[in-house]
């Protein structure tokens, strides 16, 4: 099976230390950083999480992806993130899907964050002509979506949404519910009880793993189940993890 993921990148960047007091001129804590993780992000966790799995997958993302940062400042002992800092957010560009062969590609994964990386016709584009698509989307959905084989959104990404969803993209929805699980037509997926240490990329995980799952086998139960338990290994890791 060949995947294409198509969508922004940025590097996550997590920066782990101890406080264990407050600045004298501010009632804010004093870092004392330890160390830095560093991992690729956004649609190039999706690419790197498809990877992991043993995928053949291509991504098409922006350029200098790396330059674009979300640096995550984190308590060591808690895990409890003190401060996000955004680098370059505003970076992105364009993507060009014009000249793109879908039909080479079992299935086109869209991790779209909004970023003006991936327009609403060129998802609606991607939709007319790839075997499966499979969109994960910041965006209000509009009529431009129902091209897509499914598209995954969280339940706050929901709650933004339903006011104008129409019955044809309602029956292509998958709502993950965190540690709930998921939703898909009325009926709801749970997911393995687990002690959840860090949900950062655990939606990138979760339509990789669905991806992966429905382009084998044909059968969306067994790709939502599949997707909860792959979430669920990923959320127990600290930072942004593959399987």
């Amino acid at each position: 099976m060949k995947f294409l993921v198509i969508g922004e990148s940025c590097l996550d960047v997590f920066v782990y230390g101890q406080v264990e007091r407050l600045a004298p001129e501010a009632p804010v804590p004093v870092f004392n950083k330890e160390r830095i993780t560093t991992n690729p992000g956004m649609a190039s966790n999706v690419f790197e999480n498809l990877k992991s799995m043993g995928c053949d997958a291509e991504l098409y993302t922006n350029e200098a992806w790396h330059v674009i940062k979300k640096m995550r400042y984190v308590e060591t002992k808690s895990n409890h993130m003190l401060l996000r800092v955004d680098e370059a957010d505003d970076t992105y560009g364009n993507c060009d899907v014009k000249n793109i062969d879908f039909l080479a590609y079992d299935c086109v994964v869209i991790s779209d964050y909004n970023k003006g990386f991936v327009t609403p016709e060129q998802i609606r584009y991607i939709g007319d002509r790839a075997r499966v698509s499979i969109l994960d989307t910041k965006k209000i959905l509009g009529p431009w979506a129902a091209s897509m084989t499914f598209i995954k959104i969280n339940e706050s990404e929901y709650e933004r949404t339903k006011s104008v969803l129409s019955e044809k993209i309602i029956k292509k929805l998958i709502v993950t519910l965190g540690p709930d699980g998921a939703m898909f037509q009325g009926r709801e997926y749970p997911c393995p009880k687990v002690d959840r240490v860090d949900s950062c990329g655990a939606g990138d995980t979760f339509v990789a793993a669905f991806a992966n799952a429905y382009t084998q086998h044909s059968d969306v139960h067994h790709a939502i189940d599949t997707g909860n338990r792959v979430a669920s290994d990923v959320v127990q890791k600290r930072g942004v993890s593959t399987p």
